[in-house]
């Protein structure tokens, strides 16, 4: 078993290397994750299904595993600084899976966070209901599949950046989220940006980037 982690990013680029935990063992995961807390660094994998789980947390019992999001975290006791509020809005509750990855990450991360559920534009009223809980964001990630319009109705009331996360929810012709993505990718609304299908985490953690950036100005 041979892996060469990166000890020094957190330094460089702000947070610790991420552990993706998809065509990884659970014996390369276990001693990543012992190399990580040897060098005090907070562990935090994604995409580490149930079944893996399971078999970590007996090695590591103070670690926490979302199965809806599959992250997997083992905090490190040591103080941590707390940044921005990051706001995730997601239009339903088939996109829960990459919204609470993106949650998970933003969290880890440092950031305050608050997830809005179940907005989509099928029921525009709910969103226009959440809007208070936006105020004070520094960020918004919005997750949603089918034709992906949240984002543009979103961009219309906020003043901050939006980070759109297109999903891979959706019948045929969203061509496993293909759709979506094309969809954000042509947002009318100027302050909206798009990551990858189902990337909950890529979102959270530039988002994480941005609510920090926002601390220290």
């Amino acid at each position: 078993m041979e892996f060469n982690l990166d000890m020094d990013r957190g330094r460089r680029c702000g947070f610790p290397e991420v552990v993706y935990g998809e065509g990884k063992s659970v014996t390369t995961l276990k001693g990543i994750f012992e190399k990580q807390i040897e060098h005090e660094i907070e562990v935090f994998a994604t995409r580490v299904d149930q079944e893996k789980a399971d078999q970590l947390l007996k090695d590591f019992p103070t670690a926490r595993y979302n199965p809806i999001g599959r992250t997997f975290r083992i905090p490190n006791g040591l103080p941590r600084e707390k940044t921005g509020k990051i706001a995730i809005v997601s239009a339903g509750t088939s996109d829960m899976p990459v919204a609470e990855e993106a949650r998970e990450t933003a969290e880890w991360t440092g950031a305050e966070v608050i997830l809005v559920q179940d907005v989509g534009v099928a029921g525009p009223h709910r969103f226009r209901e959440s809007l208070p809980l936006l105020d004070g964001a520094v960020v918004v990630i919005v997750v949603a599949g089918m034709e992906a319009a949240l984002p543009s109705v979103v961009g219309g009331f906020v003043s901050c950046p939006i980070i759109g996360v297109p999903t891979s929810v959706g019948y045929g012709a969203s061509f496993g989220g293909l759709a979506a993505l094309l969809g954000m990718l042509n947002c009318c609304a100027s302050n909206v940006t798009v990551v990858n299908i189902d990337a909950g985490f890529k979102a959270g953690y530039v988002a994480g980037l941005i609510a920090k950036n926002a601390k220290h100005k």
